[in-house]
């Protein structure tokens, strides 16, 4: 497991791991941009040049998230799926799906209660 931090006041901490060939990221803290914007863009540039096309953003740890945090994980969406990879979010909490909805980006991310859940997604298609 590797710890991500940004420079200067980030908000977020990042842990990656792999559970299957899929890299998990579990997020702590507040999401709301500024160096977290920045920390966010290198992760998913980085696996993308090391082949990790698979990602599971884990949000369980996330105790807020403004409009700038959801244009972070909609970025990161866009990278992945632009790179042949694909993102979902796991543990969403019920703030931030009515966010999702609210915003109709619930079409567009696939989120998920169980870790093995969103692993066999990636899995079984």
């Amino acid at each position: 497991m590797s710890a991500l931090r940004s420079r200067g006041a980030a908000t977020v901490r990042i842990e990656s791991r792999e559970k299957n060939g899929i890299v998990v990221l579990d997020l702590q803290g507040k999401l709301m941009g500024g160096p977290d914007a920045e920390t966010f863009k290198t992760t998913f540039h980085k696996l993308l040049e090391k082949g990790q096309k698979r990602v599971i953003v884990n949000l369980h740890g996330v105790d807020w998230i403004n409009s700038t945090g959801m244009g972070i994980l909609i970025s990161g969406y866009t990278t992945m799926r632009r790179g042949g990879g694909d993102l979902r979010l796991l543990h969403v909490s019920d703030r931030i799906q009515s966010i999702l909805y609210v915003t109709k980006l619930n079409l567009i991310f696939k989120c998920f209660d169980s870790e093995d859940e969103a692993v066999a997604s990636f899995l079984d298609g």
